[in-house]
């Protein structure tokens, strides 16, 4: 079922406007074509057009991707953890590329569709374990205040290691990062992730 876009999920005040890039993508055919071509592998669909913005500055694409992807997919953190985390930092931000990238994602690595949809809830949602309360907690933590309090801190510490403490603060600060530089360019969701968003199973 393809929910259309205006009955599909979004946060208070809607989804930040998205009308076309500031920085037009590189073309596929042209620039880095084999990291493009991995990456659409990668993600199962269209090279995301992130990705062919920031190649404009390849020197910074260079030393940013290695660290990206050693946080996802690549990271300590459970997968399921780490998209859960994701998703509700494109959710704060009003991010839609970030949310309808990572509802797809998410379902891939095993959130069900009723834990997607309950991340626009909150952490106070009934449903979640402990550890998930405490997850959701600190990225609204993190968006709100820029610090973690020192019950939420302990509360993750219950079920995390030292470095994965520290891992979990780079990923929700680096996802902030990315979700106001795609907010700031505009840039619309790929054609694949919009399809896939409009029949994830997760629409009131």
């Amino acid at each position: 079922m393809t929910t259309p876009v205006e009955r599909q999920l979004a946060p208070p005040g809607g989804w930040h406007p998205a009308p076309g890039s500031r920085i037009a993508p590189l073309p596929e055919a042209g620039g880095p074509r084999l990291v493009a071509w991995g990456l659409g592998r990668f993600v199962r669909g269209d090279t995301p057009a992130i990705f062919l913005v920031l190649m404009r500055h390849w020197r910074l694409f260079r030393a940013w991707f290695p660290f990206a992807a050693r946080l996802m997919p690549f990271g300590r953190l459970d997968r399921r953890d780490t998209e859960l985390a994701i998703l509700r930092v494109g959710w704060n931000c009003r991010c839609r590329y970030e949310w309808g990238h990572h509802v797809a994602i998410g379902l891939r690595v095993g959130l069900s569709p009723q834990q997607i949809a309950r991340v626009a809830q909150g952490p106070a949602a009934q449903g979640w374990e402990p550890r998930q309360a405490a997850l959701l907690q600190s990225v609204d933590e993190l968006h709100r205040d820029r610090i973690l309090q020192p019950a939420t801190w302990q509360a993750l510490a219950a079920h995390y290691d030292e470095r994965r403490l520290l891992e979990l603060c780079l990923l929700i600060g680096h996802y902030e990062m990315l979700a106001g530089t795609l907010n700031s360019l505009g840039l619309p969701l790929d054609a694949s992730a919009e399809k896939s968003l409009a029949q994830a199973p997760i629409h009131e």
